[in-house]
């Protein structure tokens, strides 16, 4: 379900679309699904936000009228679907696939009607109260605001997320009368009148509340951020990464990294990014979609953008920026240079403030790409206009602005010839 607008953001962005490590937040709550094999999976949303899902199946909301019309709105696109239906919140991005498991396996043990996900939050004041029967299962879910001075010292609460027998659920929610003025409809009375009417309603609780708590404010949205990069964190350690300050390091959750590899504090790893054995990330690095090769180091302040693919043992330094380019195999950009559309061969040493210019010379037309071929030496503050080639083995002089091909094992030198005007600083040293 995510047809909310999520008011208490302060946001023209619903909440279920904002940004959250690397994903929208109901992109988390959806990834949980796949991977716990619901299938079908369909996102009820609002009218205005349909367009922001291209690869689900789409139900609309229509109007605003509560969580029992939001899953009403599923049953088109539900049609003939008779097995198990899953009532998933869009705003709870801690979800796990292990978690809908457990939550199913409960709700099958039981031969449930419905089972109800519930959790014991640090805080459970405003949460709905599971009151249990002798069986343990449900008897109701009492509502903060009405529930007695024994019910509001239950701790057990209710997450909002259920499972429900299709044919127990839609009858039910035909069932559904509005609570106020708004006309809203909620899911939690369909599980009363299951009860009612005798059929079994279950239990299921959640071990940890951060799997299942929802996001309401920026504040909980950052508190979020916090626990996925912890969980992602701890998973790369488990598996042969060391990652020196964790609570600094966020690394987003498609992030390949191999055994071995050393990620410093204040590193960022972004999209599909992918790193090779014994390669070290540096303070203060940002790479987006990049590969970094086994053996490779990197920054620090550094920042590879997407299409960089640096080889193995090889070095992009201090302040230096790279954008869709291939170092090879040794080579290295020390420091203080940007390298873009570029292709740089194995063994280059690239001297500090080199630049390769790629903006095309003409409108419309593609932008250029440098080749830089094996074993060169570049010089510092050499900035090479594309589309231009360096052959193997040769060298340009520093200071050089690169607009000819170089041939292999050549010296190029592209700039004015130095002159000295002996004594003119003391002439003009007073104007």
């Amino acid at each position: 379900m995510a047809a909310g607008l999520g008011t208490r953001m302060r946001s023209s962005v619903p909440k279920h679309l904002h940004p959250l490590l690397g994903r929208r937040v109901v992109d988390w709550v959806i990834a949980a699904a796949r991977d716990a094999d619901a299938d079908p999976l369909v996102v009820v949303t609002s009218p205005d936000a349909r367009d922001a899902f291209s690869t689900e199946k789409v139900a609309v909301q229509e109007k605003p009228l509560g969580t029992g019309d939001a899953v009403r709105a599923a049953r088109e696109a539900l049609a003939g679907f008779d097995g198990d239906v899953l009532v998933l919140n869009g705003d709870v991005p801690g979800l796990t696939p292990a978690l809908l498991r457990d939550l199913l396996e409960t709700h099958r043990r039981e031969r449930a009607s419905a089972t109800v996900l519930s959790f014991e939050p640090a805080d459970s004041r405003a949460y709905g109260r599971i009151v249990r029967d002798g069986d343990g299962r449900l008897a109701r879910i009492v509502e903060a605001g009405d529930a007695s001075d024994d019910e509001r010292g239950l701790t057990e609460v209710n997450s909002g997320i259920y499972v429900f027998r299709a044919a127990s659920l839609w009858p039910v929610l035909e069932r559904l009368e509005p609570h106020n003025a708004q006309g809203e409809l909620y899911v939690t009375d369909s599980l009363g009148f299951l009860v009612r009417d005798g059929e079994p309603v279950s239990v299921h609780i959640a071990d940890d509340p951060f799997e299942v708590e929802g996001i309401n404010t920026r504040v909980e949205l950052a508190a979020a951020a916090s626990g996925l990069r912890d969980r992602i964190n701890e998973r790369h350690m488990l598996a042969g990464v060391t990652i020196v300050d964790p609570a600094t390091t966020w690394i987003e959750p498609d992030v390949e990294i191999a055994q071995d590899v050393t990620v410093h504090p204040f590193v960022y790893l972004r999209g599909a990014t992918r790193i090779g054995s014994g390669a070290e990330i540096h303070p203060h690095t940002v790479a987006v979609d990049a590969e970094i090769g086994t053996g490779a180091v990197v920054g620090p302040f550094c920042y590879l953008r997407p299409g960089t693919v640096l080889g193995a043992d090889s070095k992009a330094g201090t302040f230096v920026e790279m954008k869709n380019s291939r170092i090879g195999p040794e080579a290295k950009v020390p420091h203080l240079s940007y390298i873009g559309d570029a292709d740089v061969g194995d063994g280059t040493n690239v001297g500090a403030g080199a630049i390769t210019a790629n903006f095309p010379h003409k409108p419309g037309r593609p932008k250029g790409r440098t080749t830089i071929g094996k074993n060169v030496r570049t010089g510092v503050q050499n900035a090479f206009v594309a589309p231009v080639e360096v052959g193997d083995g040769a060298w340009t002089a520093a200071g050089s602005v690169i607009t000819k091909d170089v041939p292999p094992d050549a010296l190029a030198v592209a700039r004015a010839r130095q002159e000295n005007k002996e004594g003119y600083a003391a002439r003009h040293r007073n104007d």
